[in-house]
């Protein structure tokens, strides 16, 4: 089976995110969100709340499921039999990031990383964004699932 992970921390999903992950359910046979604690950042959301909004957002496919890992990517492929990493690129800013990190992960452990040139629509789309326009009160309904702008209004309301 052929079997790929999205990886990233989904705080929170967007549209962008979703693309990628369409897209790449249309090339495998299984594709894995996979959840991530990203300890450079200060998450929004639990990794069980973005799991849950993962969730409900990627339904529709039926070969994709939602996991969450702590730790090292590589790992995570190595113990769930994975043998491609897909990642969106919006910029070439991210191919420089991302590229390390693809070839540290092929030489550590031989997963191929696949780049997916994200729609032009999302190009400047980021998590980042998202909660900052959100925090101020922005419009954020044309960037991200109406489950996931439901939980950012009350996220935001809360604090």
């Amino acid at each position: 089976m052929k079997l790929a992970v999205c990886p990233g921390s989904f705080d929170p999903i967007t549209f962008g995110h979703l693309d990628i992950i369409e897209r790449a359910s249309q090339q495998f046979e299984e594709v894995i969100v996979a959840v991530l604690a990203n300890r450079t950042k200060a998450s929004l959301f639990t990794v069980e709340e973005r799991m849950d909004m993962a969730r409900k957002t990627t339904a529709q496919w039926r070969n994709v499921r939602v996991d969450s890992w702590h730790g090292l990517l590589v790992d995570y492929c190595k113990e769930n039999k994975v043998q491609s990493i897909v990642k969106g690129l919006r910029a070439v800013s991210d191919f420089d990031y991302e590229l390390q990190m693809a070839q540290i992960n092929l030489q550590h452990s031989g997963v191929e990383t696949m780049f997916m040139a994200t729609a032009p629509a999302h190009s400047f789309l980021s998590s980042s964004i998202v909660k900052e326009l959100a925090h101020y009160g922005g419009d954020v309904s044309t960037m991200v699932p109406d489950v996931v702008n439901d939980a950012l209004k009350a996220r935001v309301a809360g604090k």
